[in-house]
C-alpha cells in the first residue's frame, strides 16, 4: 500500500511537504506541488472520492456527519441534502462519529453539514475556514465560516403546552434528551416558561433525563409509574422517547390519553400510527436548505446568518380533553 513517505521519496521532498500539500496549506511552491500531486494521481493515492479534485484541489464532494442512534430519523433529511447536492454536480459523502473528522479536509471534501452532538464545537472551529465552510443543524456558533441551519425549538414547543393546558391538564412530568444539546435545552425552556405563564409548578423530580431513544422513554415511564404520582400529561423532547412511554404504559394497563396523556416532538414515522401529539419539523426541507447554504457558501457567496426553521403542532389521540379522562 502505498505511503505518505512513499510520495516524499520519489517527489524527493520531506513528508512534512507532502503533508501540507494534501492538507492545501498555501506555504509549498506550485512547481513542488504540482509534481506531488501527479506522483499521487499517478500512484492512486488518494481516495477514489478526492480523485477528480486533485489537479484543482476542489473535489466538489461534501461531507453529512449524524450520529448514528436512529438512521429514520435522518432519513429525510438526507434525501433533502442528497437532492440539492445532485442537482448542483457534488457527490455525497455520509459517515457517523469520529471517523468523520479525517475526512473534513478540502483535499477530501468541500465543506460539511453536521447533525451530531459529539463532534465538538472547538473541532468545527478549528477546521472551518473561507475554503472549509461547515453548516451545523444543532447548535448556534459564531464562526465567520459556519452556517447555523437550526429548528425553532421555543415558539412550537411553548404553543404546544399552551394547547396542552387549555384542554384542561394541569400537572405535568418531563422527560429530556441529551442535556447538552441545545434543542432539549430550548424545548424544556419553552416547556419550563409555557407552565410558569400559567401559574403551574413544576418540581425537578418530575424530571427525567433520556437520550432521544425510544428506550429511555421507556425506562422514564416505568419509573414514574413505581412513584404513584401520575401527572396529568407526560411532555417528551422527541417522538422516541414519547413512543418508548406510551408502550411502558399501556404494557402496564394504563390508558393513553384517559390516565395519562403523552406528547413527543419530531413527527417521527411512527408517530402518526401510534396517534402521537407531537411538533412537527420539515426535515426534508431541512437537509435541502443545508446543502444550499454549504454550497453557496463553497462558492462564494458568504452567508452565516442563523437560519431558522419552523415547525407545527400536530394535535392527535395521545391528548384528549380532562373531561374525556373521567
Amino acid at each position: 500500500m502505498v505511503g505518505i513517505k512513499d510520495i516524499a521519496r520519489q517527489a524527493g521532498v520531506s513528508v512534512s511537504t507532502v503533508s501540507n500539500v494534501l492538507n492545501n496549506k498555501k506555504n509549498v511552491g506550485d512547481d513542488t506541488r504540482d509534481k506531488i500531486l501527479k506522483i499521487c494521481e499517478e500512484l492512486s493515492y488518494y481516495p477514489n472520492m478526492a480523485g477528480k479534485g486533485l489537479k484543482s484541489g476542489k473535489p466538489n464532494t461534501i461531507l453529512f456527519n449524524f450520529s448514528d442512534f436512529d438512521r429514520s430519523f435522518y432519513l429525510k433529511i438526507i434525501n433533502g441534502i442528497s437532492d440539492y447536492v445532485n442537482d448542483n454536480d457534488f457527490d455525497l459523502i455520509i459517515c457517523t462519529d469520529k471517523s468523520c473528522e479525517k475526512y473534513m479536509n478540502n483535499s477530501l471534501t468541500s465543506g460539511s453539514i453536521i447533525l451530531d452532538k459529539k463532534m465538538k464545537d472547538e473541532v468545527l472551529n478549528r477546521i472551518a475556514a473561507e475554503n472549509y465552510p461547515i453548516v451545523v443543524l444543532d447548535r448556534i456558533l459564531e464562526n465567520p465560516w459556519i452556517k447555523s441551519v437550526v429548528v425553532n425549538n421555543y415558539e412550537p414547543m411553548y404553543e404546544l403546552i399552551q394547547g396542552v393546558i387549555d384542554r384542561g391538564y394541569k400537572s405535568f412530568g418531563f422527560v429530556g434528551g441529551p442535556e447538552e444539546t441545545a434543542d432539549n435545552k430550548e424545548r424544556y425552556r419553552a416547556f419550563r416558561d409555557a407552565l410558569a405563564a400559567n401559574h403551574i409548578e413544576f418540581q425537578q423530580k418530575s424530571y427525567f433525563a433520556g437520550n432521544y431513544r425510544e428506550k429511555s422513554g421507556y425506562t422514564a415511564a416505568k419509573i414514574l409509574m413505581l412513584s404513584r404520582e401520575l401527572p396529568d400529561c407526560l411532555v417528551c423532547a422527541n417522538d422516541n422517547m414519547a413512543i418508548g412511554a406510551m408502550k411502558a404504559f399501556r404494557e402496564n394497563g394504563l390508558r393513553v390519553p384517559k390516565d395519562i396523556a403523552v406528547t413527543g416532538f419530531d413527527n417521527c414515522d411512527l408517530a402518526e400510527a401510534m396517534g402521537l401529539t407531537t411538533v412537527s419539523i420539515p426535515n426534508y426541507e431541512r437537509g435541502y436548505i443545508a446543502a444550499r447554504y454549504l454550497i453557496e457558501n463553497i462558492r462564494g457567496q458568504k452567508n452565516v446568518e442563523t437560519f431558522k426553521i419552523e415547525a407545527k403542532i400536530i394535535f392527535r389521540d395521545s391528548v384528549g380533553v380532562t373531561e374525556e379522562r373521567n
